[in-house]
């Protein structure tokens, strides 16, 4: 048997950009940037690294994440590693590799302002949207009851 899951928690290194398919599908993409500190073990210095992702949401999520998620706001993401290649308009052959999401979580808490990110504690819930599985008569939204940052296993 074969795996092939990403699962990664980070910031929108910018706003969802979201388009619609000739067939009316709607999809969205958007860039998550995660870090990674430690400390050298010869000089004592912490050391950070920054990992950038792309990723892909398609349906009524790529509705949402156009509408909720903004540059700097905080996200569970996880889903499938998809890498495409294409050769564009200069000849040059050209590959990308993209996380396919099947789930997110939006971890701040929407302000009042209209969902721009809020970092402070807030009463609003997270709220988790799954994509919809082959069984499904088409994609439908789940919302999952208040899911906090704590509740997470990892």
């Amino acid at each position: 048997m074969d795996l092939n899951r990403a699962t990664i928690i980070g910031r929108l290194t910018r706003d969802p950009e979201l388009r619609s398919l000739p067939s009316g599908r709607s999809v969205a993409s958007f860039s998550v940037a995660t870090n990674r500190m430690w400390t050298n073990k010869d000089s004592g210095e912490k050391q950070k690294q920054v990992e950038y992702h792309n990723a892909v949401v398609w349906g009524k999520q790529a509705e949402t994440a156009g509408q909720y998620l903004k540059k700097g706001s905080r996200v569970y993401i996880e889903g499938r590693l998809q890498t495409r290649e294409w050769t564009g308009q200069d000849g040059v052959k050209r590959t990308r590799t993209e996380i396919i999401v099947d789930t997110f979580i939006m971890l701040d808490s929407r302000a009042s302002d209209g969902g721009n990110a809020n970092t402070g504690g807030s009463s609003a819930s997270n709220q988790a949207y799954q994509a919809p599985t082959a069984a499904d008569q088409g994609p439908q939204e789940v919302v999952e009851e208040e899911i906090k940052v704590e509740d997470i296993p990892f």
